[in-house]
């Protein structure tokens, strides 16, 4: 099927199916994620994953986190992954990473499918916990502060992993193994102190009585108001490219750099103007993409094991859930906020399937296991949704829980 003709067929029936079940007042993300398991190779079969496809699925990935970096505060999502928020993040990394890591030596697995079993079951992605967030109109809430910076350093963790675990030569001596964790750590070290540095540029900046606001206005006047809507594209890019070439996703970077731009640059009519053309571009067309191109990943067809799928499926929710829930409630907030976090962040996505495919090309897991990570992170992002809406919203205030995804 030609490129346009299938991606048609996606976004008309991933947009139809997420009214559908927005109507059943559940988030869209369920519906488009079924519409790319119902078309793909599982049941359908009338489009598979392509690298055009791909390609259009990681643009959508990047403005789901622009999006989601201009509505949120720089300083708030660092100070979350500090002090008492280090406790969820380390827990929320931990916990599933021994879970999964204590299913692959039970089923006898060996050490690299292990490891990768346990890195996948350890990802919380940042895309979809944000979109979550967004669909029910929480970003700016105590849930999306540790959630989003818990999900930021379970991906920074299992990506320097896996920048450790390719890093490794043939001969995996402790001198390799140290050489390969010092040289990701490094990079890392690298692109933090990138951001912090301009992070603390712009507040230079703002001190000094420079208003970036009316520097934005006479830029528009200059080149136009969808000029600046592309240099906030390249900028942004600008961060994801250094991401990735020391190694790691540009959704990181691309998150970071997003997070950089304040609202305040901005006058309020210029950013909401910003604002609309984002979302119509990102909810209108390529979020729905990105979300049914997670379902076509799925092929349930070469999955052998319904008793190692289940085990895996119960270890990885519940490890996250308990994870998030205890982190919260040794910090000091609320049942409804503890559990809220637990059930956001379930959702693996895309950052689980960017390991998994990775260790799949570079043979460390088979097209089994590969299959069962997959469905693994098409099943918690299914369900994470439904399990908040159910028994989260209905506790939150009522000041907060207004939203209708």
């Amino acid at each position: 099927m030609p490129l346009l003709t299938s991606l048609l067929i996606l976004i008309v029936t991933a947009r139809l199916l997420g009214q559908i079940f927005s109507r059943f007042n559940q988030p869209a993300i369920i519906g488009e994620m079924l519409a790319g398991v119902m078309l793909g190779p599982s049941l359908l079969n009338l489009i598979t994953p392509s690298p055009a496809l791909s390609g259009l699925s990681e643009f959508a990935v990047f403005l789901i986190v622009l999006s989601a970096g201009l509505e949120m505060n720089f300083k708030e999502v660092i100070d979350s992954m500090r002090g008492k928020g280090a406790v969820i993040a380390l827990l929320g990394f931990l916990l599933p990473l021994t879970g999964g890591i204590l299913v692959g030596v039970g089923f006898g697995l060996d050490v690299s499918r292990t490891v990768f079993l346990g890195l996948c079951v350890s990802i919380t992605a940042l895309p979809v916990t944000v979109s979550i967030l967004q669909s029910f109109k929480l970003l700016d809430s105590t849930i999306a502060r540790y959630s989003v910076a818990t999900a930021i350093f379970n991906d920074i963790a299992a990506l320097l992993v896996l920048g450790v675990i390719l890093n490794l030569p043939e001969q995996k001596s402790y001198q390799a193994v140290a050489s390969a964790t010092l040289n990701a750590s490094w990079k890392l070290i690298l692109l933090m102190t990138m951001i912090v540095s301009i992070s603390v540029l712009i507040k230079q900046v703002v001190q000094r009585g420079i208003l970036i606001d009316q520097l934005s206005e006479k830029l528009v006047a200059l080149i136009g108001n969808e000029a600046l809507f592309g240099l906030l594209l390249l900028l942004v890019l600008m961060f994801g490219s250094v991401s990735a070439a020391l190694g790691f996703h540009f959704i990181i970077g691309a998150f970071f750099g997003a997070l950089l731009i304040d609202r305040t640059f901005f006058s309020p009519a210029r950013y909401k103007e910003l604002e609309l053309t984002l979302s119509s571009i990102t909810g209108g067309f390529l979020a729905p993409v990105f979300f049914a191109y997670l379902g076509l990943e799925f092929k349930i067809q070469v999955i052998d094991s319904v008793w190692f799928v289940a085990v895996v499926l119960v270890v990885s929710i519940v490890t996250k859930i308990l994870a998030g829930w205890l982190g919260g409630r040794l910090i000091g907030l609320s049942k409804s906020d503890a559990l809220g976090i637990g059930f956001i962040l379930n959702g693996r996505g895309v950052m689980e399937l960017v390991i998994a495919s990775i260790a799949y090309e570079r043979g460390f897991i088979g097209q089994d296991l590969f299959s069962v990570l997959v469905l693994m992170g098409v099943v918690t992002t299914l369900i994470t949704p439904l399990m908040f809406r159910k028994w989260v919203m209905p506790k939150l205030p009522k000041t907060t829980n207004t939203s209708n995804p």
